[in-house]
This record gives structure tokens, C-alpha cells and sequence, in this order.
């Protein structure tokens, strides 16, 4: 076959693709197909081709521009299979668009906002959204825009996760803050221990399952206990649960706040006892040993608590080790105060008044905490210790127990699922650790105005709120113990989780039954970012400098490896509540 070019005296010539045989002495032809229609550069292509000609070789091909994708794909197709960026703004606008760019940017690689605009051009991430253009500006008007909705959306979060008459868990935690502007950004007790910063105390609501509902800023002064209030009207007038049970620590809910909580019988909460309250109860010999003969839980009432269940949990293993935690800070106690002892009786020329000596004991106290269990004597030039074997045994009766209180009824909770909601409040505990740590990177905080502050950790919560759910989905393909959930509501109340064979398979082999490879959650994205789109060009006619030309530009995205196919089928298949 060839492509034979037949002149016309009155129009351009037409272009056949003939076929040629020859019989004895002549060359029949037979015209196949008319290519005058044909473009010349197609025409010409067909011809080399029919020659046996290389049309295009590795040195004609060019890719201009290669840009980590797997990892945008999998967080912007979970963030819609959530629908949230519903839940931002119902219709498209660019103000959402900058928005889920950035809740996006913070699970990718968390940065400021003047970084996030500068380097989300590194992946597609803008171009997926169209938000190229964006510069810090941008992003902190759509911040304002972002805060003036956050009552909406959280409305819209607790209606899909928080349901009536069940739990809703609540906790408080701090974050320093660089800078003196913020009038959110006062001294008060820091949790990081950044000595000498001023820290922006913050509320996080979250679901039985740890899915985080609603966040509410305060002023870094403010205590923990101070705040229920605030949140128990939230679930009542914001989110309209009538019946709704709150679960907090016994730091959170004080006497007082649990005062607060009777006054709204539709409210139930479940709490537990500070130590001094337990110590009470053990003396008045309302707890004993030999409630745990049989199980490791037991119901008392204390006419102290009236209208109130009281769950008595002993667990040995927590014993053993507040036991032998004890043992270590009297031993380091004791080394400090013999230093302090020896310092003193070295001193004989000035000896040391008691005051100076009761500032040397009070350093170590602070340090440990434990000089309620010693007898100390002290006078100008002398000082002396011993342990006080009395204290110490009224600590060790307290060793592994602890004791649930809630207003919850039987008929409604029994004893057994009052300790488990009481120990979910874990998953919030997970949260902040998300939120403060390298996963979302709520700090350090560089805003500047108090509006600004408050909109950023919303932001941190709702990205917090994707990571869970990408962690649910990629659980396989995790460290994390995928029957964990399951399990959490048939395991013993009192007992430490135990890992399951599936958990303790993967940490060994480290590679999951389909023979892929176990990843925690930040290594798995950075798998994920090694799947690229490319931007190709390759030259409209063979042999030319391909840097000449502008050539045939197309796009391709990198064939995905197992690993990759498995995680972005999990995000496409992962069943939404």
C-alpha cells in the first residue's frame, strides 16, 4: 500500500491510498480510500508509516511539567464523598473553593496561609480547584467568610453524628500563641509548657466515635471547668437536642458544673471521682476489696452523692503500675533531699536558716509532688526526712481504682457501657493530639486578630474531621487496628484493650493480607504524592527540534501502583453515614 498525490489542473490535488500489484508486464492499481480530506500532517504521518519510517522517538517526546496528584485525589475525593464542601456553601463559589483548598493544604502539609498560597501550586491541589490566583489575601477573606458560617456547619455536623439521648463527648485543651496582639492570647495554665507565652484555651465537641461536631475558642485565662456551661447550652438551643448525655473528665466536670447539669434534668452526664472523693469513700468503707471477688466493677451509693450511680472500677494492672510509679518518685525524692540534708550539715561555718532550707525543699517538691509522703524536719542549721509509712499506705489502697459517676439510670445505661463512654473520651484526646501534632499543626497560631484565630482552629477541626475519616478508610493499609471500633462495645469495660490478631499480624510482618506494604497515615499520603500528572508535548512534525515548536500538548496521569489503586479504591468505596 501507498498514498499516491494526483494532480488536478482546476482544484488541489487529492491524495488515494492505493494498493499496486503487478501482472506480467502492467501495475494494477486499487484506490482503498480518499485521503484528500485529510490533513497534511496526517497525511504525511500514514505515508512514513507505510514506509517503514520511526515517527517519533524518546527524543521527540517532552514532559514540561510533573506535579505530585495521588495525594490531592485521595483527600479531595474523600472531602466529596462527605459532601463538605455542601455543608461549607451549598452552590460553588470561589470563597469555597479557597476554602476546601485550605482545609486541604492543612492535611497535605500544613503551613501558614501566606505558604499555603505560595505552595499549593506544587501540587494540584490549586489546579484541581481553580485557585491559582490566590494570594494571602485571599485566603484570610476567605477565612472571614469561612467564621461567619461555622454555626451553620456545625449545626449540619451535629445533625449527621450526634443523635437524641445519646453521648456527647467534650474536653478542653490550650495552644501557646506567638505574639502579644491577640486579645484571645492571655497567660494561663499551657499545656505545651512553653514557659512564658500566652496561650488560646479551645473546646472540642465530638461524636461517639470521636467524629469532631464543634469548636468553640476562649480567652487563655479561662479554666476548663468554666466552659461547660457554655457547651451544654450549645447541644440544647444551637443544636436542638433535648436529651443529649455530656461525658467529660473529673477535672471537666467539677461539683460545680455537675450543679449546673442538674438544673437541666434533660441533660445526663457521666464523669468520675477526683481522688479525694474516692480516699472519702474508702474510709467511710463504702469501698472495700471485697467488691471486686467476682468482677472488677461494682455499684455503690454514697448518701454524699444522692441521685447519683456510682461505678467502683479496679484494674490490677493499673495498680502494679502506679505502684511501682510511686516507688520511682520516692526513691528521686529521696536523693534530692539527701543532697539537701548533706548541703546542710556541710554548712558549719554559716549554717543555712530554715527559711533558706525550706526554698531548696521547695524546688524539689515542685518537681515531684511528693512530699505529702514524707515527714520533714527542719530548723536553722539542721534538717532531716523520713517517709511517712502512713501516707503511703493510704495511697496504695487507692491503687487501680477509680469511680465512674453519672445521673444516668440503669434502665438507660447500664454499668458496663457507663465506664466505656467514659474511657471513649480517648478519641478526643486523639483529636487534640491531631490537631496540636504534625497532622494538622493547629500551632503555632499566626493570626493576629481574634476573629482570625477562631476561624484558623475552625478550619484545624474541619480538616481534623477529613483525616478521620480518610484513617477509617485506610485502616487496612494502617498500623491502626481496623476491629478496634467493633470490638470497643463487647471488650471488658475495665480491662486494657488488647490488640487483635489482625493488629498484631501487621506490626510483625509489617504488610497487610494482599501482601501490601504497612504505612503509618503521613507516609501512606507521601506514597500517594508519588503518583503524578504530567503535562506532555511532543512535536507536530517528526525530526524537528521539539524545542522549537509548540507542538501537541496533552496531559497524563501516572499509572497507580497496587498500594495507590488500593487506597484511592478505599477513599471511592468508603461507606458515608
Amino acid at each position: 500500500m501507498y498514498i499516491e498525490r494526483v494532480p488536478n489542473r482546476n482544484s488541489r490535488p487529492a491524495f488515494l491510498l492505493r494498493e499496486g500489484r503487478r501482472e506480467g508486464r502492467s501495475v494494477r492499481k486499487r484506490t482503498l480510500a480518499n485521503l484528500t480530506d485529510w490533513p497534511p500532517e496526517k497525511v504525511d504521518a500514514l505515508r512514513r508509516v507505510l514506509r517503514g519510517e520511526r515517527l517519533f522517538g524518546e527524543e521527540d517526546f517532552r514532559i514540561e511539567r510533573s506535579l505530585p496528584h495521588g495525594h490531592v485525589e485521595a483527600v479531595l475525593g474523600m472531602m466529596r464523598r462527605l459532601g463538605l464542601d455542601g455543608l461549607i456553601a451549598s452552590r460553588r463559589c470561589r470563597e469555597r473553593d479557597l476554602v476546601v483548598a485550605m482545609i486541604a493544604q492543612r492535611i497535605l502539609t500544613p503551613c501558614s496561609k501566606l505558604a499555603a498560597a505560595r505552595s499549593w501550586t506544587s501540587s494540584t491541589l490549586a489546579g484541581e480547584l481553580g485557585v491559582e490566583d490566590a494570594d494571602a489575601d485571599d485566603l484570610y477573606a476567605a477565612l472571614d467568610w469561612l467564621l461567619a458560617r461555622q454555626d451553620r456547619i456545625e449545626r449540619a455536623l451535629a445533625r449527621r453524628h450526634l443523635r437524641e439521648g445519646g453521648p456527647a463527648f467534650y474536653d478542653a485543651t490550650s495552644s501557646y500563641y506567638e505574639g502579644r496582639t491577640c486579645l484571645l492570647a492571655r497567660f494561663g495554665y499551657s499545656r505545651d509548657g512553653k514557659r512564658g507565652r500566652p496561650v488560646i484555651v479551645y473546646g472540642v465537641i465530638t461524636g461517639p466515635e470521636g467524629r469532631p461536631v464543634s469548636v468553640t475558642v476562649y480567652p487563655g485565662d479561662t479554666g476548663d471547668p468554666t466552659t461547660v456551661p457554655d457547651q451544654t447550652e450549645k447541644l440544647r438551643e444551637r443544636f436542638g437536642l433535648d436529651r443529649v448525655v455530656l461525658v467529660g473528665d473529673r477535672g471537666m466536670l467539677t461539683r460545680t458544673q455537675i450543679a449546673h447539669l442538674k438544673a437541666h434534668p434533660q441533660l445526663g452526664w457521666i464523669s468520675a471521682l477526683r481522688s479525694g472523693e474516692v480516699r472519702t469513700l474508702v474510709a467511710q468503707g463504702r469501698i472495700q476489696a471485697s467488691l471486686f471477688d467476682e468482677r472488677n466493677l461494682a455499684e455503690i451509693e454514697s448518701p454524699d452523692l444522692p441521685g447519683e450511680r456510682l461505678i467502683v472500677c479496679f484494674n490490677p494492672l493499673l495498680a502494679d503500675d502506679r505502684r511501682r510509679t510511686r516507688e520511682e518518685l520516692l526513691a528521686a525524692t529521696e536523693r534530692h533531699l539527701e543532697r539537701v540534708r548533706r548541703e546542710v550539715d556541710r554548712r558549719t561555718r554559716t549554717p543555712l536558716d530554715g527559711k533558706a532550707i525550706a526554698m531548696k525543699l521547695g524546688r524539689v517538691a515542685q518537681r515531684f509532688k511528693m512530699e505529702k509522703h514524707f515527714r520533714l524536719t527542719i530548723e536553722d542549721g539542721r534538717f532531716a526526712y523520713a517517709r511517712n509509712a502512713e501516707s503511703i499506705s493510704a495511697e496504695e489502697a487507692l491503687d487501680g481504682i477509680y469511680v465512674i459517676r453519672t445521673s444516668e439510670p440503669a434502665e438507660r445505661l447500664t454499668a458496663d457501657d457507663a465506664v466505656r463512654q467514659y474511657k471513649s473520651l480517648a478519641l478526643v484526646e486523639r483529636a487534640f493530639r491531631s490537631l496540636k501534632g504534625l497532622d494538622v499543626l493547629v500551632r503555632p497560631i499566626r493570626h493576629r486578630v481574634d476573629d482570625r484565630v477562631r476561624a484558623h482552629i475552625f478550619l484545624c477541626l474541619l480538616a481534623y474531621y477529613v483525616e478521620w475519616h480518610l484513617r477509617r478508610a485506610w485502616a487496612s493499609l494502617l498500623f491502626d487496628d481496623e476491629e478496634l471500633p467493633q470490638e470497643r462495645g463487647g471488650r471488658d469495660p475495665v480491662e486494657p484493650a488488647q490488640p487483635s490478631a489482625s493488629a498484631r499480624r501487621k506490626k510483625t510482618v509489617r504488610e497487610t493480607v494482599d501482601g501490601l506494604p504497612v504505612h503509618s497515615f503521613r507516609t501512606l499520603l507521601g506514597e500517594l504524592a508519588t503518583r503524578c500528572w504530567n503535562r506532555c508535548r511532543m512535536p507536530t512534525t517528526p525530526g524537528d527540534d521539539p524545542a522549537a515548536l509548540s507542538g501537541v500538548h496533552f496531559d497524563r496521569t501516572t499509572e497507580p501502583t497496587p498500594l495507590q489503586a488500593r487506597a484511592l479504591e478505599l477513599v471511592e468505596t468508603f461507606p458515608v453515614t
